[in-house]
């Protein structure tokens, strides 16, 4: 069985959109479109080649695609040369053509299309951008792995990693790294349920029952 991995750029509110330059996606009047550049350093490529790690097949949407399928068949560099070598699977419909070299199209529900890719031998399938798709995928319980790397700036609107449909879920911490220019990189593995706890009184007095009656009424 394959395993779903990302490595995603954010922001310290969580938007991952357009991380490359501004035209990449200027959606919804998206202005700070290239803010990862300032950032990046030799230390950030190295960890980010270590996010992406060696084997894999990639796993896009519509978008992502779009944009990947305009740049990385015209380069010669190393993440070109393996993109452009992979297989690309790609979450989109007919009026999309897929003429990037290696390209399959998802069919039908895209839950079930990527449990059952998710379910054949082969490398793990790595999704890079693709915000919906990452969705999609976490209210499905399908990611085992994020790799999320986390600016030091707060873009205050645009697509976000993370919405209201991620399914609950805890996840163990693999390992981490801040670079100098301030960006942390951290792993994470899926892992159990959402474990809670309490700090409150065993003997709530009356003042915190009624505190409780109260905002219960409010709900």
């Amino acid at each position: 069985m394959r395993k779903i991995r990302t490595a995603t750029f954010v922001s310290l509110d969580g938007v991952m959109q357009a991380p490359g330059g501004p035209e990449e996606d200027p959606g919804g009047g998206f202005r700070f479109g290239g803010w990862v550049f300032p950032h990046f350093d030799e230390r950030l490529g190295e960890l980010m080649g270590q996010a992406m790690g060696e084997d894999y097949d990639l796993l896009l949407g519509r978008r992502t695609y779009e944009i990947f399928a305009a740049h990385w068949p015209h380069q010669d560099d190393e993440i070109g040369r393996t993109f452009n070598a992979v297989n690309k699977y790609v979450a989109a419909g007919p009026e999309t053509p897929l003429n990037w070299a290696h390209s399959h199209r998802l069919e039908g529900d895209l839950a079930a299309s990527v449990r059952a890719l998710k379910a054949t031998a082969g490398r793990d399938l790595l999704i890079q951008g693709s915000s919906e798709v990452i969705h999609t995928l976490l209210a499905h319980d399908l990611i085992d792995q994020l790799t999320i790397l986390t600016f030091p700036i707060v873009l205050g609107r645009g697509k976000r990693l993370f919405d209201e449909g991620s399914l609950p879920h805890a996840w163990t911490l693999v390992n981490s790294e801040a670079t100098a220019a301030g960006v942390i990189v951290g792993t994470y593995r899926r892992d159990g349920d959402v474990p809670t706890g309490s700090f409150g009184d065993d003997n709530p007095g009356q003042a915190e029952l009624a505190r409780r009656e109260r905002w219960a009424r409010e709900s």
